[in-house]
């Protein structure tokens, strides 16, 4: 068994309605999250492509999976949200248990 399999898989969303537009999430996670030319971030698909739809989420890869928490951490708008896929828990963020 991998350190992959061992892993959940997670996925990442952010709600633009709070997003400050600090860019902290970008600076920590480039691969995983970017600014938008309306000043709010969002989320990027695995291809590079910016994920503007409301509530597109985008899997974490597992080597980011400490960038993307401490994006999640740190976020003065508490708008990243990252969940367990298998039952939609929020793992990271402002509505984690």
């Amino acid at each position: 068994m991998t350190a992959q399999d061992e892993a959940p898989e997670l996925e990442v969303w952010i709600d633009q309605d709070l997003c400050t537009g600090d860019g902290i999430c970008a600076q920590y996670a480039p691969e995983v999250f970017e600014l938008d030319i309306d000043g709010l971030a969002y989320v990027k698909s695995s291809d590079d492509e910016l994920l503007q739809d409301k509530g597109a989420t985008t899997p974490v890869p597992l080597k980011l999976l400490d960038d993307v928490r401490d994006s999640a951490k740190e976020c003065p708008g508490d708008c990243i949200h990252v969940r367990r896929v298998k039952d939609m828990v929020e793992v990271y963020g402002p509505d984690a248990e």
